[in-house]
């Protein structure tokens, strides 16, 4: 005799307070689709997937807001959004850390993924950078996301 699977029906339903959050994760969605379908054309190759990036950061940080800045939601609903990719816990865990409030992308702190095995230029404090150089990361196109102390 075949097992009975129990319903999972329950365990998918969103929590209270998905009403609320939904049309704004709706906007991110758009965005993000078109974001992917913008043309390349004129750009250079690491310049098409930044503005991705971009939209995948404002996404998980306004989540961030939410629940650990304004504790608007609960966390039921967080672990909610998480889980269905709404937001980056990764990144959300490094935003919870010293040093990294203002991280960008977790590409730019991952040593192996730089010319000389340190990380990017973007997480140089600005006062410590040459006098009117424009700092450019190219895994997000981040212009300075270290912390300024």
């Amino acid at each position: 005799m075949p097992k009975v699977q129990p319903s999972r029906r329950s365990k998918l339903e969103p929590p209270e307070g998905w009403s609320d959050l939904e049309p704004t994760l709706l906007e991110f969605k758009q965005k993000m689709r078109d974001a992917e379908n913008e043309s390349a054309a004129g750009k250079r190759r690491v310049e098409t997937t930044w503005s991705v990036m971009r939209v995948h950061h404002q996404r998980s940080r306004y989540i961030y807001d939410l629940f650990y800045k304004r504790k608007a939601i609960s966390r039921k609903l967080y672990d909610y959004c998480v889980k269905n990719g709404h937001a980056d816990a990764n990144l959300i865990a490094k935003w919870r850390k010293q040093g990294f409030e203002k991280l960008c992308c977790l590409q730019c702190i991952q040593a192996r993924d730089t010319a000389h095995g340190t990380a990017c230029i973007c997480r140089v404090p600005k006062a410590k950078l040459e006098e009117g150089r424009v700092v450019e990361c190219v895994h997000c196109g981040c212009r300075g996301c270290a912390s300024t102390d």
